[in-house]
This record gives C-alpha cells, structure tokens and sequence, in this order.
C-alpha cells in the first residue's frame, strides 16, 4: 500500500503499471541517472531485462541509503537506448519491476535517447521518494 496519494482523473481510463500523479508529504529523496551495472561499475549482462532490473537494484539499495524504501517512491523517470527492447520486454520488465519494488506504482516517464554515457548501458533510471512524516 502506497503512503502517498495516486492522483486519477475519475473518468479517465486506468492506468496499468504506472501513476498518472501522486501527492506525497514528507522528506525528498532524489537519485542521480542509474544504469545497469554492478556496484563495481560492471555489467553482468547486456540484457535489457536484466539491466534493467540491476538498475532497478541500484535505486532501491541509494533509496535506504536515506531511509527510503520502494513503497515510497514518487516518481520513476526512465531512459532507454531502445524503445522496442523496452516494449518487447514487457513481461519479463514487470514480473522483475515487481520482485524488486513490489506492486507500488509511481508516476512514470520513459524517454528514448541515442545514446547513453556508458556504451553498454540499454537503460537509465531516475527516481524520487519522499519518506512520510512521522505521525505527530
């Protein structure tokens, strides 16, 4: 269950795997663009799927960093060097966006790009979290 608020026009369709907008109250957390690669700054694949969800890893292990957990994300920003990997591996991406952050949808952005700093890099993720304010 999320502790933020999804924001959802009542007439319009539903959105399936992402947040149209989210109202949150809190602490802000924000992470840099995180690619795929381990905490050594190596790639263990060059699968989408599996960039993906290592890059997914790498947010949520910056997020406790600050005490932030998945259910607290607010926003995901996404970058891909290929629009029709992402697409092609819809099943696969939600069944490891799930076993990493859980059924907690944030408001979503994927944006392709030519390219990404990193040469082998197919994907790039940003994130914001805000932590709830302790109850008074």
């Amino acid at each position: 269950m999320s502790p933020h608020e999804v924001l959802h026009p009542a007439s319009w369709t539903p959105a399936r795997g992402y947040a149209n907008g989210i109202a949150a109250d809190g602490r802000m957390v924000f992470t840099g663009g995180l690619i795929g690669w381990t905490a050594d700054q190596t790639f263990a694949t060059d699968d989408f799927v599996g960039q993906a969800a290592q890059a997914l890893r790498n947010v949520v292990e910056v997020l406790a960093c600050a005490g932030a957990r998945p259910e607290h994300l607010v926003r995901l920003t996404w970058y891909v060097t290929d629009k029709c990997d992402y697409l092609a591996s819809l099943k696969d991406l939600g069944r490891a966006y799930r076993e990493i952050i859980g059924n907690h949808y944030p408001a979503m952005a994927l944006v392709q790009v030519a390219a990404l700093v990193e040469d082998r890099a197919k994907v790039e993720i940003e994130a914001t979290a805000v932590i709830p304010r302790e109850a008074p």
